[in-house]
């Protein structure tokens, strides 16, 4: 199992790579099956994959990247609410064939995953996103990872007893002290890179510790959605990790935060 696990991830995190590297197209296509699927796997915990609003939803999303591959961005919250039109639209034409709940459902989906998911993309295109667009994975996977060191070094107090408790407090201010480190040495490494910010191993290490604290969210959302539905993985498609939703969980909370962090930063520096 860990074999199979390491090499699962050291090939989703190549093809990540590439992706990103490439932007573009390429990127396009793989923030599109990433969101595809992601709202798949949750959709069908709903149960209701293959239905006319999670279709709408799928459409919505495939909207979403497709502005961003053209460079408006600020299409996307229109792209959104015209979805939700559509699924509204759909809800009172097959009325009562669908209840007010998979409507409610299939929205979250929506935001949640394709709305959520998309600032990978929208970082990425913005100014200075080629080197920024990292920081959301290097908060995410980097407070994860030195959380888990910590905790399992030092850990004592369950920072979530019922939902995870395997997480710590230790591990938690472990985590997001890493992140913020290995933040401020992204920015050191590539600060002429990084030419929107005034100080960039400062601000990097300050977008890293945010990230890496909204990422332990991200996590723990998408874990209490599997205890409420009583499942161990959303899917299986990458062996040992489960599926897209169980490897990205953290990366939907962090991307957007980053995106805007980003932004805020870049115009004050």
């Amino acid at each position: 199992m860990f074999i199979t696990r390491t090499i699962s991830g050291i090939v989703l995190l190549a093809v990540t790579m590439c992706a990103i590297i490439a932007s573009g197209p390429l990127l396009y296509l793989f923030m599109l099956l990433i969101s595809l699927v992601g709202m798949y796997e949750l959709y069908r915990v709903f149960q209701m994959e293959k239905k006319i609003s999670a279709l709408v939803g799928y459409l919505t999303a495939i909207g979403i990247e497709s502005v961003i591959l053209a460079g408006k961005n600020d299409l996307v919250v229109l792209i959104l609410v015209l979805g939700f039109l559509a699924m509204m639209v759909s809800y009172v034409a097959t009325y009562p064939k669908f209840t007010a709940e998979e409507i409610a459902k299939a929205t979250f989906g929506m935001v949640y995953v394709a709305l959520m998911m998309s600032f990978i993309f929208q970082t990425r295109i913005s100014n200075d996103g080629a080197y920024t667009v990292w920081l959301i994975f290097i908060s995410a996977w980097g407070c994860d990872t030195c959380a888990y060191l910590v905790g399992r070094a030092i850990g004592k107090h369950k920072m979530t007893p019922v939902l995870s408790p395997k997480k710590s407090i230790e591990g938690a201010v472990g985590g997001i002290i890493g992140s913020a480190l290995i933040g401020a040495l992204y920015g050191t490494i590539f600060k002429t890179s990084l030419t929107e910010f005034s100080n960039p191993a400062v601000f990097c290490a300050i977008i890293g510790a945010c990230g890496g604290f909204i990422s332990m969210f991200g996590d723990l959302s998408a874990s209490a959605i599997k205890r409420q539905y009583q499942i161990k993985d959303y899917g299986n498609l990458i062996p040992g990790h489960g599926g897209i939703m169980d490897r990205f969980d953290s990366i939907i909370f962090t991307a957007p935060l980053i995106y805007i962090l980003v932004t805020l930063l870049q115009r004050i520096a």
